[in-house]
């Protein structure tokens, strides 16, 4: 088949001709690459959604003779992302043979436990619940995709018919039905009624398409899509609009951010009344059209069509009854108004839950709502981790896609509750939450971090992420603090200028901690400078610099982040890198060793004050971090030097042999020291813990 670049408007082409010849026969490759490339645009699936396959010749380990596999993204997966360790690799002859002892749709489950007696490919992943969707059809390679104009043509209330008006007889139709075995057999019976057709198109689902090469399945899957977007666009002009038109007007851009920053912490306590929740902001074109438009009253109750969109989104949304221009500054006021609808939320999906169950249901989960709109201003997410939470906002949005596009059709419909219950408390998606790793223990917390752009504040950053922490990292630099960012994976960390000697400033970096993640749960004051100087040396310039940066700094850091943990109401801590010098006497260190010991003491008196609030507040005192501190690479390090009479070059033999242990104390034991206190000591506040190797003279008691 030609490969010369295609051009389309409503998907990307990515096909990259000399990358797939470098690939050459081999169709494994070929069809993770393809995998790859679909995965990348989320109109065509989203994170985690859909699923590939393709049909190779191999020889049998056991026979020697030539068998068909069938290699299919495994369960879990991602096509995104897929891997050869994502795929589960089946001899396609196996899988058809199970037709034989299928008993039926009360049958499923038992199938899903059958499909491992047909591996091939001992590495496999675990087989999906949509593998026979794959193995029943004969195509080399497949594509099962939930494209948000398909998805839209299957969720429009006369969808067989929009079918065929779109397609003609090219493309077949199957009724909603459950994914599982006796789907794979209706796209079967489908094909056998319909041959020569190019795909299928699944109600209230997704799409099947196939070609008999990778290049090929993926063209049909884009041109199959690219129909379906023409034929909503046109129709979406012949209407005049979306929605119903727009009821709200949106805030400017920087208000709606503004808004959404000051509420987050709110909203993320309400939603943790049962877990802690990490939390996520959108408010593109397509969340505000929706959101603010005269239809949302009718569209969101109704919940949304496509499985892969409601389990990682709850059925439908809550929508604030809060008018955009409301004033957040009384957040006592503001709380009042919200939680009345958070209990009718809860209460809504109890009775949904109550409903519904089964038997043999699992334990209703958590009743929060994943999903809040607040018209004029955007769309909040929240769930267990960053990754979570964003890919439900991306879920949500492309279920208003779904429905933009139904409701220009003729009207979206949506999966009836019972559906949907079945398919959220399904035993095999239950089994599958079972199986997810433990969770990290500082997952679902967000901490922000001063001073992070290097030394001891990014080892404690690099610690707190490690344990699954969200971390937002802080310095004046903004250099700095791009280059430390770039060291974490997606989704871990953010970052924002900050000059702790400002309040302003600080504001806005408590600002963007509640953008991201929705609050904060760790503060650590880890910015700092030392000036070593005899008193007669000691300037005005220096004795103010130092409290601004460590007294001032540390103080409206407590002032500013205690009022978002307060809104939380999840408790926190607040973490006060100090120093030795705080509490032993040394010489030329007036200046520095009475700010330490101003830091130390104030964690005491917030300690005292806090309680009260579950925050707790500790003090880290290092000790000689020499190696990769930063206030060591300038004065501070020949003063110190010549204070005690020795070469700069002699300073961490010099620290190390004064301690009792004889250590060298590295950026990293401080950061294991600020673990130990978030992570580990959860009932501690009002302590002094000493990372110095043992000095005797700093022993606190």
């Amino acid at each position: 088949m030609d490969q010369t670049v295609k051009n389309f408007k409503y998907v990307d082409y990515l096909w990259d001709k000399q990358k797939a010849d470098s690939m050459g026969d081999n169709q494994v490759d070929l069809f993770l690459y393809r995998s790859n490339i679909l995965g990348a645009d989320l109109r065509i699936t989203n994170y985690g959604g859909g699923n590939t396959s393709c049909k190779t010749m191999e020889k049998d380990p056991l026979t020697n003779k030539a068998v068909e596999v069938m290699w299919v993204k495994g369960s879990g997966g991602d096509i995104g992302t897929l891997n050869r360790s994502g795929i589960a690799g089946l001899y396609t002859s196996r899988l058809r043979d199970l037709k034989k002892v299928y008993g039926g749709l009360q049958d499923e489950d038992r199938m899903v436990g059958l499909f491992n007696h047909c591996i091939y490919d001992l590495d496999s992943k675990a087989p999906s619940i949509d593998t026979p969707l794959h193995g029943l059809l004969p195509f080399k390679h497949i594509d099962h995709l939930h494209p948000d104009a398909l998805i839209a043509v299957a969720a429009a209330e006369d969808s067989e018919k929009v079918t065929k008006e779109i397609w003609g007889d090219t493309m077949g139709w199957v009724p909603w039905q459950r994914p599982g075995f006796d789907l794979g057999l209706q796209l079967e019976n489908c094909l056998k009624a319909n041959p020569g057709i190019r795909g299928i198109v699944l109600g209230s689902h997704g799409l099947f398409t196939w070609g008999d090469t990778s290049y090929e399945c993926y063209v049909n899957s884009l041109e199959v899509i690219e129909m379906a977007s023409e034929y909503i666009e046109k129709k979406i002009k012949e209407n005049g609009g979306v929605f119903g038109g727009q009821k709200v007007d949106s805030l400017p851009a920087d208000q709606r951010k503004a808004k959404a920053a000051q509420l987050m912490p709110l909203l993320r306590g309400l939603c943790s009344s049962e877990n802690r929740m990490i939390g996520h902001f959108s408010d593109t074109e397509i969340v505000m059209q929706y959101i603010n438009s005269n239809d949302l009253d009718r569209l969101a109750p109704m919940g949304t069509s496509c499985p892969d969109h409601f389990l990682r989104t709850k059925i439908q949304p809550l929508v604030l009854d809060l008018d955009k221009n409301e004033d957040l500054s009384d957040s006592q006021a503001v709380l009042m108004k919200l939680e009345p609808a958070f209990e009718a939320y809860r209460q809504d999906y109890a009775d949904y839950y109550n409903t519904c169950k089964r038997a043999n249901s699992p334990a209703m989960r958590d009743p929060n709502p994943v999903i809040i709109i607040y018209p004029g201003v955007g769309m909040f997410s929240f769930a267990k981790n960053k990754q979570t939470t964003r890919v439900a906002s991306e879920f949500y949005i492309n279920a208003i896609n779904v429905m933009r596009g139904a409701e220009a059709i003729s009207a979206y419909t949506s999966l009836p509750r019972q559906e949907a219950f079945d398919i959220e408390y399904w035993l095999l998606e239950e089994a599958k939450l079972q199986r997810l790793p433990k969770e990290k223990p500082l997952s679902r917390k967000v901490a922000l971090i001063t001073g992070a752009g290097g030394g001891i504040g990014k080892a404690i950053a690099d610690k707190l992420v490690e344990e699954g922490a969200n971390v937002v990292l802080t310095d004046i630099v903004e250099d700095r603090l791009m280059e430390a960012n770039a060291t974490y994976k997606r989704d871990s960390s953010t970052y924002a200028v900050c000059d702790v000697t400002n309040s302003a400033s600080i504001a806005e970096a408590f600002s963007k901690a509640c953008l991201e993640f929705g609050g904060v749960d760790i503060i650590v004051h880890s910015a700092g400078m030392a000036i070593s100087k005899p008193l007669e040396e000691t300037t005005d310039k220096d004795w103010n610099m130092l409290q601004d940066i460590l007294v001032k700094g540390q103080f409206e850091l407590a002032k500013q982040g205690v009022d978002i943990m307060r809104k939380q109401n999840l408790g926190g801590d607040f973490i006060s890198i100090a120093s030795k010098n705080g509490l032993v006497s040394g010489p030329n260190n007036v200046a520095y060793g009475t700010a330490k010991a101003a830091q130390q003491h104030m964690t005491r008196l917030l300690a005292a004050e806090l309680g009260k609030d579950h925050i707790r507040v500790n003090t880290i005192n290092p000790d000689g971090v020499i190696i990769g501190s930063k206030i060591w690479e300038g004065d501070w390090a020949e003063g110190r030097a010549k204070a005690y009479g020795i070469s700069v070059d002699d300073l961490p033999t010099h620290y190390a042999k004064r301690n009792l242990l004889n250590e060298i104390i590295y950026p990293e034991d401080i950061a294991n020291g600020v673990f130990a206190c978030v992570g580990i000591l959860e009932k501690t506040t009002g302590n002094i813990i000493n990372v110095d190797g043992g000095m005797a003279n700093a022993f606190v008691r």
